[in-house]
């Protein structure tokens, strides 16, 4: 008989046999930080504007299905929890600066963002930098960037004592008993505190569909300086360099330039529709990325995956989104994101503080990316990073 051909290389697993509860999770936790975090400056934003309901709930349309499927795309494609979203310092640049432009000009002005990041992506220029930066900055940047949240947890607790404390309570216990269903744990147990002290306002919430609008672009070179290169930039520096500084303190090293270039490709597509922008996640990204999701890293894409499904739920029901978020609690929701990524802050300062000749750095860089600056309209994580390198530039030529 011939012999059985064989293989040395390992058998792929199926995405459905890498699905798991908590993978589901923390794809859903992710989901809501997103929505709740920005989804009232697009409201705002498109309100400043003067627009119509129907070009808003497009707008919250655009976001949530360029996000959906670049997610699930490039997770699927990669077998890497590759965590999307939207930006949300760039809606709120929009606050201000969408109603000095006519709308048509506005969506030029995306496009033009959209294209500036397909050539940094293509060109692999970010591949560069990523390969250049030091790995316990990037760890520090990651947990700086999600310090403040869990920190804002603990802030809310003084006026929400009654509901926090026992979550964080409850968690502590489900990581003791039952790990992997910790942050589940603390997600059914919120809902319940919140609805029995009568703050989850479920009456609030109508289910309609959501409609695309088409929007022809228009191109001026005042709406591309004042708005298209600030979306670039704040798209830049506060959620993609953070996003792969996340990626890569997590331990998944991907090359850059991909992932870039699909971004500003999703933008591109959506932009017409209102999409201000599609970039890598950071803070949510680490709820996919990190210990929550699942144990073994490997079936943690499947989070992504789920959040990519969530989002698309959302994008589909666009026009109620703002309902159904409205009616959890603010500080539920603080509660639920600051736990979960509670393994993901101390994988990150263990990494930041693991090389001595670094750890002064890397502190520059957490404690300036936790502070919230803000310069130029550029948000922390930017300027934290750059702290961060200034002090390891002049410490090791100090060192010689």
């Amino acid at each position: 008989m011939p012999p059985t051909a064989r293989s040395d290389r390992p058998a792929i697993r199926s995405p459905l046999s890498d699905l798991s509860l908590s993978a589901v999770v923390a794809g859903f936790v992710a989901t809501l930080t997103g929505y709740a975090s920005s989804l009232v400056l697009i409201i705002q934003a498109g309100q400043a504007a003067g627009l119509g309901s129907d070009l808003i709930v497009s707008w919250i349309w655009a976001t949530s299905i360029g996000t959906a499927i670049t997610s699930i795309f490039l997770s699927l494609t990669t077998r890497t929890p590759i965590g999307i979203a939207w930006s949300t310092p760039g809606a709120a640049l929009l606050i201000a600066s969408l109603p000095t432009v006519p709308y048509p000009e506005a969506i030029g002005a995306f496009l033009f963002a959209a294209v500036l990041m397909i050539i940094v992506g293509v060109t692999g220029w970010f591949d560069k930098l990523i390969r250049a930066l030091p790995a316990s900055i990037a760890a520090a940047l990651l947990a700086g960037i999600l310090f403040r949240i869990s920190m804002d947890m603990f802030v809310s607790a003084q006026s929400q004592t009654s509901l926090i404390l026992p979550l964080v309570a409850a968690y502590l216990l489900a990581k003791r008993f039952i790990p992997r269903y910790a942050v589940l744990t603390v997600l059914v147990l919120g809902m319940a505190l919140a609805a029995a002290h009568g703050d989850l306002h479920t009456e609030q919430v109508t289910l309609a569909f959501g409609l695309p609008v088409w929007t022809t672009p228009a191109f001026s070179m005042q709406s591309c300086i004042s708005i298209g290169i600030p979306l670039f930039v704040v798209a830049l520096a506060s959620q993609n360099i953070p996003g792969l500084a996340v990626l890569r303190a997590d331990g998944y090293p991907l090359p850059a330039s991909p992932l870039i270039s699909a971004t500003g490709i999703a933008s591109l597509v959506s932009a017409p529709f209102g999409s201000h922008g599609i970039n890598l996640a950071a803070i949510t990204a680490a709820m996919c990325t990190g210990p929550s999701a699942h144990e073994d890293p490997s079936r943690r894409y499947m989070a992504a995956v789920s959040c990519g499904v969530f989002y698309l739920i959302g994008g589909t029901l666009s026009a109620s989104i703002a309902s159904i978020f409205g009616a959890f609690p603010k500080a539920l929701i603080l509660s639920i994101a600051g736990l979960a990524l509670l393994g993901s802050i101390a994988n990150g300062l263990s990494g930041a503080m693991s090389d001595p000749q670094e750890r002064e750095p890397a502190l520059f860089t957490f404690m300036i990316t936790a502070s919230g600056l803000t310069l130029f309209g550029i948000g922390s994580a930017f300027w934290g990073l750059v702290g961060g390198l200034l002090a390891l530039l002049l410490l090791r030529q100090r060192s010689r």
